[in-house]
């Protein structure tokens, strides 16, 4: 008997706590009649500062088959609300159970907009409310011409009169509401707040048109069919955190000229936004789009916030325009991604820091050379493989601009790393005093001494295990520190060669993907050297015998020269992301060793033989643009081949063009005709500076071909794409 009467027990608990507790509150509600309508009218109460007629835990019957009961609900709720005062009166129907369908646009007083017809029932401040969507209406202008009736009247010239406003002068509050049928709040002015936490709409909720005032929250609130949002606006914030959007919701053209909070929102099936203005920041972070996103044409005036955001299906941002950064920092693109015609301002970037996206499934698609300059991660660490499924994925839409651009972005971390780890201090080998002088008490450097000896730092925060060290502290002498293992001389020289050759690769042809930065040091490079040869070959000695240049060939190679170098220069400042770093970068190659060796031939002066011929000869044989790969600057030693080469003609008013064929042979192993040095009676200096610039165009043709197999579409894909 005991067993049984505790089994019974038992089962009666499970069945108490197991029972929905909707239930309870379904019991608990009390069905609205009429006397305890005109009971609440006479009696208002003050909520939140707000006066509202108390319709709390009601069941309100408002289907068909109590049409007597719905007419006089909606005449008795409308004449109360209504009324002239200095305190508008709100409805406060939290916790209610709605049955029917709700037509909240016919509580309110209709009224055309413009500041003559306005109704004298409303206050100074509350005309001045209603002329605000004035403003709001021109600037949708900028987009497309508004559709809302209210605004299109507005824009009329003369104004015209809309009766299809209707204006809310009191607080609503639907929290925990419950509506079985449709609801109906469309063309509606809403003059103070409106909280409609976690209120259920069972079927349509249409807000069409809807002007909140105020704030206006919708947080939890769960809308089981279709929620219409179209041509509405937001003057103050609005809050859908945690809104489950069971089927598609409707926000076109809406305006938000506040800040808006979507975090944490469902939206399981089609979402859109297209020609939406956000003023403000605007919030998705944790948003999970189950189905088709759209934000064709919407203006993002300030922050927009994807943080953690999931895209199951395609998002689209075609036409949009981004004023300010969009953080995707964790997101998720399972589908295709569609930044299309985008217009992105300078400041405007796109935050993809730890994205989950994969090339193999997934797409991001935008306008050929611009989408990759706007995919910014900021640091190496942890973002190798989205740097890599990025660069895979515009490979596979054969943008190589932008493929190129992510590649150059990631050298550039690169580079960040490699300075971090050569100039600031490494905890696991520095001693304690440069662990002080960066900032460290003595007994905080001596707990890090002891600390690394048993067991090597892994990454910076460990610092906060020990007890020593406070997150303040912490937090000032991070970004002085670094994390490795500890470099002996080798391995520092070594990580400093790493770190100068990588520089001049993103210095000189952005880690070879700009050819045109490769052109224009080319251009300059061969204008220089051809600028020095001629000088050196035709101004020789002023006595006893004058040996110079006639005035016309110094014009012409002159002019010529300052062409070239400004062709050069344009090309690299308009390709190069530090045009004056590389110019520096250019000038530290080929000018210290040439001046030395220039300034040191004239000092000593030359007193040789065929110091009337030029030290130049040509092949003499035939003139024809060739590919010199194997050449080399001096004439050969075999007398039969030596018989072809001749010393250039001084007398010619084209000789100047064979000093920048010698440089173009040198860097490019191209040329018109084969210019090489004669080997007797030649200064040593002259030899040495030939064969400096020739080993310069090894380098530099080594770029240039690296250059041009990740820029030239069909050689690129044949060498990255699987």
């Amino acid at each position: 008997m005991n067993k049984f009467c505790i089994a019974l027990i038992s089962l009666l608990t499970l069945l108490l706590f197991s029972f929905p507790q909707s239930a309870f509150a379904q019991a608990e509600r009390t069905p609205l009649t009429l006397e305890l309508l005109q009971e609440r009218l006479r009696t208002p109460t003050v909520r939140e500062g707000n006066l509202s007629v108390d319709l709390r835990q009601m069941v309100i019957d408002l289907r068909p088959e109590n049409a007597a009961f719905r007419d006089a609900f909606y005449q008795m709720l409308r004449k109360e609300l209504q009324k002239t005062g200095s305190k508008p009166l709100g409805l406060d129907l939290s916790n209610s159970l709605i049955q029917g369908d709700f037509v909240g646009s016919d509580l309110g007083l209709r009224t055309p907009l413009y500041a003559q017809a306005i109704a004298p029932i409303f206050t100074a401040a509350e005309q001045e409310q209603l002329e605000r969507l004035r403003e709001v209406c021109l600037q949708s202008l900028t987009v497309a011409l508004p559709s809302s009736k209210d605004c299109r009247s507005l824009l009329a010239t003369p104004a015209t009169a809309s009766s299809e406003i209707s204006v809310f002068r009191g607080s609503l509050v639907l929290e925990k509401t419950h509506f079985t049928g449709t609801v109906q709040f469309n063309n509606t002015f809403f003059l103070q707040s409106v909280n409609a936490q976690g209120a259920i709409f069972n079927q349509l909720a249409n807000w069409q048109e809807t002007r909140f005032s105020r704030s206006a929250s919708f947080n939890n609130a769960t809308f089981r069919r279709e929620s219409q949002w179209q041509n509405s606006v937001f003057f103050d914030k609005s809050n859908f955190k945690q809104t489950q959007f069971q089927e598609n919701a409707f926000f076109q053209e809406s305006f938000f000229e506040d800040t808006t909070n979507f975090n944490q929102a469902n939206f399981k099936q089609l979402a859109k936004f297209n020609r939406v203005q956000w003023q403000n920041n605007v919030d998705f972070s944790g948003v999970r789009f189950i189905n088709s996103a759209q934000f064709t044409k919407t203006i993002f005036n300030q922050f927009l916030f994807l943080t953690e955001a999931t895209f199951e299906q395609a998002v689209t941002f075609r036409e949009a325009q981004f004023n300010q950064p969009v953080n995707l920092r964790g997101a998720s693109i399972l589908n295709q991604a569609d930044f299309s015609d985008a217009g992105f301002a300078k400041t405007a970037f796109l935050n993809v820091s730890g994205l989950a996206f994969n090339s193999n499934q997934a797409k991001i698609l935008g306008n050929s050379g611009q989408i990759g300059e706007k995919l910014f991660v900021n640091t190496l660490q942890g973002n190798q493989n989205v740097l890599r499924n990025l660069g895979q994925n515009f490979r596979q839409l054969q943008q190589i601009a932008d493929a190129n651009q992510i590649e150059y972005t990631k050298q550039q971390l690169r580079l960040a790393e490699l300075t971090r780890r050569l100039l600031t201090i490494n905890i696991n080998d520095a001693s304690q005093t440069s662990l002080i002088k960066i900032g460290f008490s003595p007994t905080q450097a001596e707990a890090i001494a002891h600390r690394r000896l048993t067991k090597p730092f892994r990454n910076t925060s460990e610092l906060l295990t020990l007890a020593d060290i406070d997150l303040e502290t912490y937090t000032k002498l991070s970004s002085q520190i670094v994390v490795g293992e500890p470099l002996f001389l080798g391995g520092w020289l070594l990580l400093a060669w790493n770190w100068l050759t990588l520089s001049l690769l993103l210095l000189l042809s952005g880690y070879g993907t700009d050819f045109r930065l490769v052109f224009g040091v080319g251009t300059i490079a061969i204008a220089y050297f051809g600028l020095l040869f001629w000088l050196i070959d035709r101004l020789r000695r002023l006595y006893p015998n004058v040996i110079i240049p006639t005035i016309d060939e110094s014009i012409w190679m002159l002019t010529s020269f300052s062409v070239l170098t400004l062709l050069g220069l344009l090309a690299i400042l308009r390709s190069a992301e530090q045009p004056w770093l590389t110019l520096a970068c250019l000038v530290i190659i080929i000018v210290p060793v040439p001046v030395i060796l220039l300034l040191r031939l004239y000092q000593q002066g030359r007193y040789h033989d065929l110091m009337d011929t030029s030290y130049f000869t040509e092949d003499g044989s035939m003139r024809q643009l060739r590919l010199l790969i194997g050449r080399l600057p001096v004439i050969p030693r075999y007398e039969v081949f030596r018989d072809r080469y001749m010393p250039l003609l001084w007398d010619r008013h084209w000789n100047w063009l064979n000093y920048y064929d010698f440089s173009l042979n040198n860097l490019l192993r191209l040329g018109f005709n084969d210019v090489r040095l004669r080997d007797k009676h030649l200064p040593g200096i002259i030899s040495t500076l030939a064969w400096y610039q020739w080993s310069l165009g090894i380098l530099y043709i080594t770029l240039l071909l690296w250059t041009l197999s990740r820029t030239i579409p069909g050689l690129n894909l044949l060498i990255y794409l699987k």
